[in-house]
């Protein structure tokens, strides 16, 4: 786990002061080591500490490194093989030990044991066919001086990011927005489709795009090709893509074998570490089932879970943390946080988030990662991507009732619409209109929007502002196809919710310099997921995460797997907001909100009254309000036509 960085040039660029700056602000991706190299018209120059001479420089590489696997100087990047191909890579590839017996027994040679080592054989031997043969999390950039290309490539599900400008002068790459805007010197513009995204539902990471104009993303499972002579042709290509097939024909309870057969090999791979591992619990399925796992696998292993309480008694997990922890002899490390904690800290979570966020939840894993540290921990399992592969979400279940009604089983859809609304924190109506987006095409559901005071545009944003910068407001969830369950799995996975809870984890753990790993996330447990009947997915009573819930009897506690509540790493956002309204008051009331151009202001401030009041319905609108205030201000964004 490292941070990466790095240009290709046609033209000279002052390096003296921009690398070490550069460097410097991936030091907390990798504290443990650092290195450096510059190629020039066949030429390679490779060291750790950054001279002042002025390099003629075609392609600049620069890592920082975590050492996780093979602590040695070996493992140390940038990475060279044949004289031919040198890497800088963050994350790891959880299999490399089986790929390079293959690669020995095929005549390559190794002089490390690190997984950066396979990575290169790898790609020397199979090209990019190598990437579909790795099960891990990586983001890498590969310098090829003999075909003067470099090739930048990101895992199947984004779980390691890599972020890219381009013009016609300069391609830059780095692992995180902050480092690439000192790579490069242009203004910071919004993309204005994206903003609404976020405004309206808290979406900030979008395929390949991000908030902000111009500033890219390599999407999940894509590699990109670069010829060094013309870096400005960017072209990704897609090297993996679960296929929607009609679902396969197995039993649950078969599904359920070979699902737990599946988990428990990936839990054991992503055990593989030459430091300590820990592990995040909420008291949740998910967590619960890794920490429970780790423990099936591994009977001798000294488990740390770290784990958030609110002070709350409503959102608190601490009895289903307390369970998971005394069954499978886990050592519990707990964290709190009271409001004064979170707007201390506010600044330098934004800081470290670089993009707006969708509710201050993930200030409680910022802790959790934070408490980690202390307690000396370097890598950490998570459960993240369990929810969306699993059909975990309330929406999951209007999903698959409007699978059933788009199939013609009303008897088993209504059904299921009786047995859901009894689980709590749900009701029918809610369900029957979440279907609806599903169901009916945007022509339709405008209009009863409206009706039920649902717009699409909320009335504290300025809808004239986007539609003058040719912003399409239209609903994405409507679904033509039958299967509407796992279409809605597939989208989740890679284009709505997961790729900013990624985002999250990658940036909090990182913040700390610990690795976090999510056994949930491989292609065989996608895969598999996505070709099995949707009524294994959620039961016929509504029960989410069925066929997982089985999978796990007998290793996790009846208690946390007969759960129907959800709660995870919630804080109580609401009166954390109440306790610091004077904090509030003055964002609300500050010159860079005024500045925004899409915010109602008399009704964003006529609303955060109601609602201390209790006249209005406390939610996570008041939260992205804050947040694209505080953003937009720490960032310098600009708004309007570019």
């Amino acid at each position: 786990m490292c941070g990466i960085a790095g240009f290709i040039t046609n033209y000279s660029m002052n390096l003296s002061l921009r690398v070490p700056a550069i460097l410097r602000s991936l030091n907390h991706r990798g504290p443990d080591d650092q290195g450096w190299l510059m190629y020039s018209h066949g030429d390679v120059c490779l060291g750790r500490e950054w001279s002042p001479k002025n390099h003629d420089c075609e392609v600049a590489l620069l890592h920082r490194r975590l050492s996780i696997l093979d602590l040695s100087a070996a493992g140390w990047q940038p990475m060279g093989r044949s004289d031919r191909y040198y890497v800088v890579y963050n994350g790891e590839i959880y299999n490399f030990l089986e790929l390079r017996e293959e690669l020995e027994q095929s005549g390559s040679i190794f002089h490390s044991q690190s997984d950066t080592e396979v990575l290169l054989a790898a790609y020397e031997k199979w090209g990019v066919q190598a990437l579909s043969r790795f099960t891990g999390m990586f983001a890498f950039a590969l310098l090829d001086t003999h075909k003067r290309t470099v090739l930048l490539a990101r895992d199947f599900f984004g779980i390691k990011p890599l972020y890219y400008h381009a013009s016609s002068a300069c391609f830059a790459f780095a692992s995180e927005l902050n480092t690439l805007f000192k790579l490069v010197d242009t203004r910071r513009h919004v993309d204005p489709h994206n903003l609404l995204l976020y405004l309206r539902h808290g979406l900030s990471d979008q395929g390949s795009s991000t908030l902000l104009d111009g500033f890219h993303q390599l999407p999940a499972a894509h590699y990109l090709e670069l010829s060094i002579d013309k870096p400005d042709r960017v072209k990704p290509v897609c090297y993996w893509q679960p296929e929607l097939e009609p679902a396969r024909i197995i039993s649950f309870n078969d599904a359920a074998e070979q699902l737990r057969t599946a988990f428990l090999e990936s839990i054991r791979l992503h055990l593989r570490s030459d430091v300590p591992v820990g592990t995040a619990l909420s008291g949740g399925i998910d967590s619960s089932s890794i920490v429970a796992c780790m423990r099936e696998v591994a009977p001798d292993l000294d488990i740390h879970a770290f784990s958030y309480i609110a002070d709350d008694q409503r959102l608190s997990e601490e009895k289903w943390v307390d369970i998971v922890g005394s069954a499978t002899g886990s050592q519990v490390h707990k964290v709190g946080a009271q409001p004064f904690d979170f707007v201390r800290d506010i600044d330098v979570l934004l800081r470290t988030q670089q993009e707006p966020f969708g509710s201050t939840s993930v200030y409680a894993q910022y802790r959790v990662f934070q408490l980690a540290k202390e307690e000396g921990i370097k890598v950490m399992l998570d459960g993240q991507g369990a929810d969306e592969l699993l059909g975990g979400y309330r929406y999951c279940v209007s999903a698959r009732f409007a699978s059933l009604v788009r199939q013609g089983h009303f008897g088993e859809a209504f059904h299921l619409l009786r047995k859901a609304s009894q689980s709590p924190n749900t009701d029918a109506l809610w369900l029957l209109l979440y279907s609806a987006d599903y169901l009916l095409p945007q022509s339709v559901q405008a209009p009863l929007r409206a009706m039920i005071s649902k717009e699409l545009t909320p009335k504290w944003v300025k809808a004239s502002w986007f539609k003058n910068q040719g912003v399409d407001s239209r609903q994405v969830n409507y679904c033509s196809t039958p299967d509407v369950l796992r279409q809605t799995l597939l989208r989740i996975l890679f284009a709505t919710s997961l790729p900013h809870l990624l985002r999250y984890e990658d940036r909090n753990s990182m913040a700390f310099s610990i690795e976090s790993r999510v056994p949930f996330l491989t292609p065989k447990l996608a895969e598999f997921m996505l070709s099995i009947p949707e009524e294994h997915i959620i039961s016929p009573d509504g029960t989410t995460k069925a066929v997982f819930r089985q999978a796990m009897r007998g290793i996790v506690p009846d208690a946390i797997l007969d759960r129907r509540d959800k709660i995870g790493f919630a804080t109580p956002e609401r009166k954390w907001l109440q306790a610091v309204d004077s904090w509030v008051q003055s964002t609300l009331e500050s010159e860079a909100a005024a500045s925004l151009p899409f915010l109602d202001l008399g009704c964003v401030r006529g609303e955060w009254s109601a609602v201390l009041s209790g006249r209005q319905a406390f939610d996570s609108r008041v939260w992205r309000w804050l947040n694209v205030i505080r953003w937009s201000e720490e960032l310098q964004i600009e708004y309007g036509r570019f």
